[in-house]
């Protein structure tokens, strides 16, 4: 579980801790192999080229990983959590208000966590020098936003609904409407990368990064519409908690596949 401390007396091999009473760091447990995300699946093409073929390698945790990050309380401002204005004015698209909490196994909430966003635009196109689909640039949309949790482990986002887009994966293959989101816990060790889905997205079916997430797990991945956080004659709302570790852990990836797909 994510955030837990292991308990009992030190043994050797034990991660982050010293005999003779010295330094006891916490130690986080490890996913099981049996439970990770494949880094391989065969419908994403792309993961043949950069999947690993061996297997991974857990390192230690030291004081570096099961610390920080220490961001500071001026790094990340209210305006980083509004999409929707950047470069003095308004972007184009469905305004949507995108909000949810950052949980434990236990769910209880996780406080001060780093969540960061991004997406492309509302014609489906990333502000990303590799993406090429002919789709218009918004000059005022980044598709860039981050926020700290408040001490419930609330988040909240404004933004724009993004446009589905092709990706060259198969023929004629689209990717539904998503935003992708990065996750620091407590340490340096608990980044975790996902991505949030909206309800009812007719292009679920043929796409295989969606159904690389085992079936049972993939409403953990979709959000819910929120009519009671809609903001009358401004934005829609969409509700997706996030839970780190568990029966209920929100499908994560094991790499950081978000790039532009």
């Amino acid at each position: 579980m994510l955030g837990s401390v292991a308990k009992g007396p030190y043994r050797p091999g034990m991660t982050g801790t010293t005999p003779g009473g010295g330094l006891h760091l916490p130690r986080y447990m490890r996913e099981p192999d049996a439970t990770r995300t494949p880094v391989g699946f065969p419908d994403y093409r792309s993961t043949g080229l950069r999947a690993p073929l061996r297997a991974p390698v857990d390192l230690a945790h030291r004081l570096t990983e099961v610390t920080g990050p220490v961001l500071g309380e001026d790094r990340v401002l209210p305006s980083d959590a509004d999409l929707t204005l950047r470069n003095g004015g308004e972007a184009v698209g469905q305004r949507i208000l995108v909000h949810g909490r950052v949980l434990d196994s236990d769910g209880r909430p996780v406080p001060n966590a780093l969540v960061e966003v991004w997406q492309a635009n509302a014609g489906g196109r990333y502000r990303h020098v590799v993406d090429v689909f002919p789709a218009p640039l918004d000059p005022h949309f980044d598709g860039l936003g981050r926020v700290m949790t408040d001490s419930l482990g609330r988040y909240e986002f404004m933004t724009i609904k993004p446009g589905a887009y092709p990706w060259g994966n198969h023929h004629n293959a689209w990717r539904p409407a998503h935003i992708h989101f990065s996750l620091f816990g407590r340490s340096f060790t608990q980044r975790l990368v996902t991505q949030m889905y909206f309800p009812d997205d007719p292009l679920f079916g043929q796409d295989p990064i969606f159904n690389s997430i085992p079936a049972a797990a993939r409403h953990r991945a979709i959000s819910q519409f929120s009519l009671e956080r809609t903001v009358d004659n401004w934005a829609l709302a969409f509700e997706w908690n996030i839970v780190l570790r568990g029966s209920d852990q929100t499908p994560f990836e094991t790499e950081d596949d978000g790039d532009v797909a």
